[in-house]
């Protein structure tokens, strides 16, 4: 399966990707054959993207570094959590611990698997799949970094709540993406302040774990918020969540803009480094992402194009790609592989776009 726009959607294919909502609802299950009718209403519900099946990566399969049931589960619990604190209950921090530990436990099971495929949420619940990806990415983070069991999970349940003072502001603020009037964008600051007032008052969380709801903003040159914190002054987990925060902001769709490519955030990531993020962290946030994700179609530096079937973990940046496309822009009649590994004069130059790929490949349903 590959990820699309939901613009590039065209009657007659077929869904890769079941669609949830964040209440564990199937909305439209995978193997669905797409029409009119289902495109405009996923449009309508603001989903902007789908993983559709394509012929060309029929035995090609991208690993998710965690299971579809545990991050549905995950998802419904944040959301339960926002409820509950909008209603003036409690959070049931049982709950949140247990699958926090699910989560590293299935990721230390998949310790060769890199971060690769991204959710699909609708506008209504992309807050709550965004907290979720960040306490995965997170956890990953802190493995790298040679984090013991209680500090994985002090940092994973830091991480999964690092948003939930958001839960206390104006819903039209959170949700609205730009043109906030400077009042509102007061108040939706104060969501670090109010993240770590709600965590702390729970005996069972550590308030560590707290701390990263409310340092997660600040920044390494001391210019972030809501104290302007400084370099080794702001606590490594929210060190490590404000570099995963920003990534997978940076990975969403918003109404304003696309999701960046995975190698222009990674770029962007790195360019940040020393000035908003810990330098050691964003490199230990980096090792964790596949930077050329498996399905993506890579232009080379030698004019072919090819698809990434298998990422390596030690060199995310050298996969194997599948060339599909001679450097005169002719289907290769069989497709076969090279190991960017070892071929060091074979270069990525870019990932294609959906709009670059359209004009350089004209694609049908069955194509």
């Amino acid at each position: 399966m590959r990820k699309i726009p939901i613009a590039y959607a065209i009657e007659g294919m077929f869904l890769g990707r079941t669609i949830i909502d964040s209440e564990g609802h199937v909305m439209l299950r995978a193997g669905v054959c797409l029409d009119e009718y289902y495109i405009k209403r996923l449009y309508e519900i603001g989903v902007n993207y789908v993983y559709i099946v394509d012929p060309d990566f029929e035995d090609i399969e991208g690993e998710d570094i965690i299971s579809e049931e545990t991050r549905i589960t995950t998802v419904k619990l944040v959301k339960q959590s926002f409820n509950n604190l909008q209603q003036d209950r409690k959070l049931n921090t049982g709950a949140l611990r247990k699958v926090v530990n699910n989560i590293l436990d299935e990721i230390l099971d998949n310790n060769n698997v890199l971060m690769t495929i991204s959710d699909i949420a609708t506008l209504d619940n992309v807050i709550f799949y965004h907290m979720v990806s960040v306490c995965t990415l997170s956890i990953m983070t802190g493995i790298t970094l040679g984090y013991n069991d209680t500090r994985l999970k002090e940092l994973g349940i830091g991480a999964l709540l690092h948003d939930i003072g958001k839960s206390k502001i104006d819903t039209d603020i959170v949700k609205r993406v730009g043109n906030l009037t400077e009042e509102e964008y007061a108040e939706l600051c104060r969501h670090p302040e109010l993240g770590f007032q709600i965590v702390k008052q729970y005996a069972d969380i550590s308030l560590l774990s707290a701390h990263v709801a409310y340092q997660h903003h600040e920044r390494w040159d001391g210019k972030g918020y809501p104290r302007q914190l400084a370099g080794s002054d702001i606590h490594e987990y929210a060190r490590i969540v404000a570099v995963a925060n920003t990534y997978d902001n940076l990975m969403t769709d918003r109404p304003n803009r696309p999701p960046y490519q995975v190698n222009q955030a990674i770029k962007l990531l790195k360019h940040m480094s020393g000035i908003y993020f810990d330098p050691r962290i964003v490199t230990a946030v980096v090792a964790n992402i596949a930077t050329y994700p498996i399905g993506s179609f890579i232009k080379l530096n030698t004019g072919e194009i090819g698809i990434v079937s298998q990422n390596n973990p030690l060199n995310p940046q050298r996969p194997v790609i599948r060339i599909v496309v001679d450097n005169l822009m002719r289907r290769v009649k069989q497709p076969y592989e090279i190991d960017l590994s070892q071929m060091t004069t074979i270069i990525p130059v870019e990932i294609l776009s959906e709009r670059e790929l359209s004009q350089l490949l004209p694609r049908t349903p069955g194509s």
